[in-house]
């Protein structure tokens, strides 16, 4: 009986030992639509194209300026765009975009910029993309140097994770891109 006794105790510890098993490399998937743009024609005083899954909130007017976001539901995302009208101005608003992405580049692990010009639209911008723990990962203004000044950021609805958002940020600044290369400036005759 004592030898049954041990070896049951035996296959008991043993069969209470933790074993590590490898898991399998896992990835993350998320589903990307083939984007599809169709023309914004409204209020504003300027057109451009959007992704067809990006909805377009409400204009508000904050401080002088028109203020509406490009909503995407399915990435938890929005890019915030704000118009204003140049009166000798222009500076002052190109600093405070600057200033705007200055502040968090000191968070960013790197900062790249991409300018914009189509002289025959009359439409000059600079594109900003951040990487790492920053609250936006693209930010933008375009302007006719003139008249118009437009400026956007994109924000997360969550806390950023650049590793895991990057697919997202990759995406939607392929939208910021042609926002910008498909604006058009509305001038009053």
């Amino acid at each position: 009986m004592n030898k049954f006794l041990i070896s049951l105790f035996f296959l008991f510890y043993i069969g209470c030992l933790e074993v590590s098993v490898p898991k399998p490399k896992s990835f993350l998937y998320l589903f990307f639509p083939n984007a599809e743009y169709e023309k914004i024609d409204s209020e504003i005083p300027f057109k451009f194209e959007k992704n067809k899954i990006a909805s377009l909130s409400k204009f508000e007017i904050k401080n002088k300026s028109k203020t509406f976001n490009l909503l995407y539901k399915n990435f938890n995302a929005e890019i915030n765009l704000s118009y204003n009208t140049l009166k000798n101005n222009f500076e002052i608003y190109v600093n405070e975009a600057e200033f705007i992405t200055n502040r968090h580049e000191k968070l960013a692990n790197e900062l790249s910029k991409v300018a914009y010009e189509n002289s025959e639209k009359r439409v000059y911008a600079n594109l900003y993309e951040l990487t790492g723990p920053v609250a936006s990962q693209c930010q933008f203004y375009a302007t006719d140097s003139v008249n118009h000044f437009l400026s956007g950021a994109l924000y997360f609805k969550i806390k950023p994770n650049y590793d895991s958002i990057m697919p997202v940020v990759k995406y939607l600044k392929n939208d910021i891109e042609r926002l910008i290369e498909s604006l058009e400036w509305k001038y009053q005759d």
